[in-house]
């Protein structure tokens, strides 16, 4: 069970993500890293000497040196959206599920943690088609409604629908 906590009012609460026991189903989501490291420093390098090219053509003149602030100005804007980019792969949520238990931890990456839990012979799970986002997946229980997997792709969403809604269906069967 879950590490045992002193309230306010003198009893004691449970804390469901200190669980010890083995859950039934771990998912951890995080999204797609298409670019590595390595293909950042060639992305970079292909930019600056791609940027360079018209410099060299007007190499010496008045004109090379009104285009440099903005070659440098782009080529320092990529270099912030690509470490953005790197910064927001940081996102994960962890999804635990066990017989009377359902978590997700989502630690944003500015260091932030969300945490939800709830009975999971009481949660509901919808995928939402009609609405402005492409199969929008949500848990509900507990008194509250959280989106699932918000960067993943709409068929990546689907499947993890039919992933968690086998593991819950076969939870309600038990």
């Amino acid at each position: 069970m879950g590490a045992v906590r002193q309230r306010t009012d003198g009893t004691e609460a449970v804390d469901p993500f200190a669980r010890r026991d083995p859950p039934l189903l771990v998912l951890v989501l995080w999204p797609n890293r298409s670019m590595t490291r390595r293909g950042t420093t060639w992305i970079m390098g292909l930019a600056a000497v791609g940027l360079a090219l018209p410099l060299f053509a007007l190499a010496g003149t008045s004109a090379a040196w009104g285009l440099l602030p903005f070659l440098a100005g782009a080529l320092l804007l990529l270099y912030w959206a690509i470490g953005r980019s790197f910064r927001d792969g940081r996102l994960t949520e962890e999804l635990r599920l066990w017989p009377d238990l359902i978590t997700v931890v989502r630690r944003d990456p500015d260091g932030a943690v969300r945490r939800w839990h709830a009975n999971p012979f009481w949660v509901r799970l919808r995928l939402r088609e009609d609405g402005r986002i492409e199969k929008y997946l949500t848990l509900q229980g507990n008194g509250r409604e959280i989106e699932l997997g918000a960067f993943l792709s709409p068929w990546e969403r689907a499947t993890l629908f039919d992933d968690l809604n086998a593991a819950l269906g076969g939870l309600r069967r038990t």
